[in-house]
């Protein structure tokens, strides 16, 4: 039967599991930021894309992970592109248009539904969802592209150094799909594709002999990487309670402490991630504050000590009287920072085993917020926080998937390191500029802890750019990076993991793959020729991929 993404042959095994066999132009796997991004650039000039995605919603950490972007400060001016402003738009349209905002929330430019201080942009997983489905409607209805949802990738078959198929299996019936495409796009949240095409890749911390980062350790730690995070969404209903069960292993959550922590981790008090001083912070459900009021700035205050407000992602009192009883709060505070074990680099088995447990521990949290949380009329406990399963889209309120900070790394034809961006090495120099720039990033060096048992590292940094390089890895030819899984350190991935530099990295991938069908030549000579690179980069350029940052002192 035909698709909008290929030729399907159906074809039954002897095991008797439906087989189905699709040829398209643009494979792309993983259907997070970078993923959507790829699909979306592909599509838009004219490739038949198929995009899988293991969970039922796109979008990866802004939606299935749900977590509200993390971005730069001048994002609202430059800094990322058009596309990506284009679905932050679309989000603020989204509450704009469906939402009982006040007069003067309606009328802000820059709407922000959550009043957060994390970001200027906080809001619900669905308007996200929403945002990108309508993104991607005219190419569903066209026919260019299919997605595919709750299928992962299980194997894959080369031929030298190209991908010649990968089979993806449906997670609930098993039934599978063995795709081929000229070119195939790795936006998995775990760079899944990389072990299972072969191609090389690093995972956990790199040794500082082979970097020469200052912060990397003396020996590669393949296994020591940063922490998951389970996050969960509540409100709060005075005088009601909506007490969880004890969980079972509750009493061994309340008193887990890694070495580096200051108390127990089910608390209020955590390691500074600049100073890694104790850092108290507070909890107070429903402040009578004016979100209006609000200013998220993390140039002047990281905004982190009140926990309530740092990542709510629906504000009450943004919203007309009556209309919502509480504020709506995403829990991915550093309390549920999972550190026991990585959940890549090892069997299945055991990484099944830590993701049950970063589960577990979100739970305590939640538990111990509902019952042994210090309140400041003396009281303990908020037992009218309640779960909204409704706004995570699960049944339970916890997040699809575990929100994912670090995966497997090609080994790539240019690898970021920590000099290229440290502000304590490149001062008033700023960031290396690449010749072969395809777009822009920022953020702090932002390690959380690890499984390695590190604490927190800090680095700041300077604007960066994206070298094209870094989405290319050094022997595969047809294979492209397009997410976390591009070529930096396990330290430079401290910043650029973020939404926007995640958009655009597989934008630029989605982008390169057509360009390569279009112009008959392969990912290394574009990236090999000067001037077949500045063909590319003039295209990134008419895309609205900003390739340089301004003077930013000016802003």
């Amino acid at each position: 039967m035909m698709s909008g993404a290929g030729t399907w042959v159906l074809r039954r095994p002897r095991a008797e599991v439906l087989v189905q066999e699709v040829s398209t132009e643009v494979l792309v796997v993983g259907g997070g930021l970078g993923g959507v991004a790829a699909a979306l650039a592909a599509a838009r000039n004219g490739r038949r894309v198929l995009l899988t995605e293991e969970t039922r919603w796109l979008g990866g950490q802004l939606t299935s992970q749900a977590v509200p972007s993390d971005e730069h400060p001048w994002i609202e001016q430059f800094g990322c592109t058009e596309s990506y402003r284009q679905l932050r738009e679309a989000i603020r349209e989204y509450y704009r248009r469906w939402y009982p905002l006040r007069s003067e929330a309606r009328d802000l430019r820059v709407l922000n539904p959550g009043a957060a201080t994390v970001s200027k942009l906080c809001a619900e997983p669905r308007a996200g969802l929403a945002a990108i489905d309508g993104m991607l409607a005219p190419y569903l209805a066209s026919g260019r592209l299919d997605v595919r949802y709750q299928v992962r990738p299980v194997s894959a078959e080369t031929e030298g150094d190209r991908v010649t198929s990968v089979t993806l299996e449906h997670v609930g019936s098993g039934e599978r799909v063995v795709a081929t495409a000229p070119y195939v796009i790795d936006a998995t949240e775990l760079g899944d594709l990389l072990p299972l095409t072969g191609t090389e890749h690093v995972t956990g911390f790199e040794s500082q002999a082979e970097t020469g980062e200052p912060s990397a350790p003396a020996e590669a730690q393949p296994l020591n990487m940063q922490a998951v995070s389970w996050c969960f969404i509540v409100e709060h209903r005075d005088g009601e309670d909506h007490t969880i069960d004890r969980p079972e292993d509750y009493d061994r959550w309340r008193t887990y402490r890694p070495d580096y922590w200051p108390g127990p981790m089910l608390g209020l008090t955590a390691p500074h991630p600049h100073t890694l001083e104790p850092h108290h912070h507070t909890f107070e459900p429903n402040p009578e504050e004016d979100p209006l009021a609000i200013v998220a700035d993390q140039r002047a205050n990281p905004g982190s000590t009140e926990l309530w407000r740092f990542r709510r992602l629906l504000a009450r009192r943004m919203f007309r009287p009556g209309a919502f009883e509480s504020d709506i709060v995403l829990v991915n505070w550093p309390m549920i920072d999972y550190v026991d074990g990585p959940i890549i680099g090892v069997s299945e088995q055991e990484a099944t085993r830590h993701l049950a447990g970063a589960r577990r521990q979100s739970l305590s949290m939640l538990y111990w917020l509902q019952t042994e949380a210090p309140r400041r009329d003396g009281g303990t406990g908020w037992p009218g926080l309640r779960l909204r399963p409704d706004v995570a889209g699960t049944d339970d309120g916890f997040a699809m998937a575990p929100y994912i900070r670090e995966s497997r790394r090609i080994r790539a034809r240019r690898t970021i390191v920590e000099q290229d961006l440290s502000l304590a090495i490149r001062g008033d120099a700023g960031a290396v500029e690449y010749p072969d720039s395809v777009g822009v990033g920022m953020y702090r060096i932002d390690l959380h802890p690890s499984t390695g048992g590190d604490n927190y590292i800090d680095v700041a940094s300077s604007p960066y750019q994206i070298p094209l390089g870094a989405l290319l890895p050094v022997r595969t030819r047809n294979l492209l990076a397009g997410g976390k899984n591009i070529g930096t350190t396990h330290i430079t991935n401290g910043c650029y993991r973020l939404h926007p530099t995640e958009w655009n990295i597989g934008e630029v991938a989605g982008l390169l793959a057509d360009h390569c069908l279009r112009s008959e030549v392969c990912p290394g000579q574009v990236h090999g020729d000067a001037e077949e690179l500045a063909r590319f980069q003039a295209r990134c350029d008419a895309e609205g991929i900003e390739r340089s940052w301004p003077d930013v002192s000016a802003y």
